[in-house]
């Protein structure tokens, strides 16, 4: 079973975090800048976090090259 999520990301923060929005999606705050696919990494990275889920398990489905995008976990 696929878990889907939505997300909103702010690249270059000076702090790290993330929101759980009432919809069920999530606003993650990220260090890295979306330069050589530094800032997807780091998603996937803190969705995982979050998640409590190893990284393999987390895809990023559409929204590469955006500041919206559709996560996959899958269990």
């Amino acid at each position: 079973m696929q878990k889907i999520i939505l997300i909103a990301v702010k690249t270059g923060s000076k702090k790290e975090g993330y929101e759980m929005l009432e919809d069920g999606s999530l606003k993650i705050s990220i260090k890295e800048h979306p330069v050589e696919n530094k800032a997807n990494e780091a998603i996937v990275r803190k969705v995982a976090e979050i998640y409590a889920k190893p990284k393999n398990k987390i895809k990023i489905k559409s929204g590469l090259k955006s500041k919206n995008k559709i996560i996959t976990i899958d269990d």
